[in-house]
């Protein structure tokens, strides 16, 4: 005959009242914590169920509404006439010329430049006469200053860069720029859309021109001399030596004028500005004007050719006087 009695409590019995006592040891979440709607953890997918892919927040779509903001304003006041504005003193010994030809220019304009070297950005941005420097923001390309966090926020923060995605023709870019622009702040651009790798100029993109037409601003052309013997392409020593910039004329777009036409005039205007550097300004003038500027890319010819001739422009440009009225002004 069986007997029902038992000796003593189950495995299961001894586990459950352990799985009690911890429960009792722990102590208890906050209300608040016990009151939040949000979930402590990323939800799972569902057998079966094709996630949703992560939203991107680097590269074009880095957002930098915050660098705009009065706090991000007063800091980055202070670390461009602080930091940047010093060192580009240092290294670069900028001489500024053509801010007569600013005159008479109201409103934000679209200062597009030729592209040498990293610091062609700070350079010009502190190049820029008031009230266009407080109020001027920079294209940067998305896939150099915008791939990691860290260099994305810095770019943002330093030089109220935004992201301008240089392989393709981005809506989110080209609208972002076009809304700052109407908003009142100048932009800095660079339409070559990269840095020369031998010190002539690369064919000008129509990103400068596009925003022109969209936005009514004019473009202000702008020449940049010898900012690729500091920092070139390729290197990361910093060789000090003089700089120049040169604003040229203000540009704006003909009522029956595309981008395409306009870019070209813009990438003339810089070539013009490189004659004057290289050359004397009456006979730059006369050459802008007969439409036989040389060109800004270089002759179309070997390597060394081309340095040969990049090298006679540096000793004339070193051995000539300065001609009025574009001396320095500041």
């Amino acid at each position: 005959m069986s007997s029902d009695r038992r000796t003593g409590p189950t495995r299961v019995e001894v586990a459950l009242r352990t799985a009690q006592r911890v429960q009792r040891s722990l102590p208890r979440p906050s209300a608040a914590l016990r009151a939040a709607e949000f979930p402590l953890r990323a939800p799972t997918v569902p057998g079966g169920v094709e996630p949703l892919p992560e939203e991107p927040t680097l590269g074009a779509a880095y957002e930098t509404s915050w660098a705009r903001s009065p706090v991000a304003r007063l800091g980055r006041m202070a670390i461009q006439e602080g930091a940047i504005r010093p060192l580009i003193r240092l290294v670069a010994d900028p001489e500024r010329r053509g801010y007569d030809r600013l005159v008479g220019l109201e409103g934000p304009a679209i200062f597009a430049a030729n592209h040498l070297s990293h610091i062609d950005a700070g350079l010009l941005l502190s190049s820029l006469p008031e009230p266009w420097r407080r109020r001027a923001f920079a294209g940067a390309a998305a896939d150099y200053f915008f791939d990691t966090r860290i260099k994305a926020t810095l770019s943002a923060l330093a030089l109220n860069a935004v992201p301008i995605d240089r392989a393709k023709v981005g809506r989110r870019s080209a609208t972002l720029a076009a809304q700052l622009i109407e908003d009142g702040w100048s932009m800095v651009i660079f339409p070559e859309g990269g840095r020369s790798p031998d010190g002539w100029a690369q064919p000008f993109r129509a990103g400068a021109a596009f925003l022109s037409v969209r936005t009514g601003v004019p473009v202000v052309p702008v020449h940049l001399e010898g900012t690729g013997r500091i920092l070139p392409k390729g290197t990361s020593t910093l060789v000090p030596g003089p700089t120049r910039v040169t604003f040229g004329t203000p540009l704006r777009p003909s009522d029956d004028e595309d981008m395409r036409d306009l870019a070209t005039r813009i990438e003339a205007a810089v070539g013009a500005l490189a004659d004057e550097v290289a050359g004397d300004w009456y006979t730059a003038r006369r050459r802008a004007h007969a439409g036989s500027s040389p060109s800004l890319s270089g002759p179309d010819a070997r390597a060394w050719r081309r340095a040969w001739a990049l090298g006679d422009r540096r000793s004339h440009r070193r051995r000539r006087r300065e001609p009025w009225p574009l001396r320095r002004t500041g």
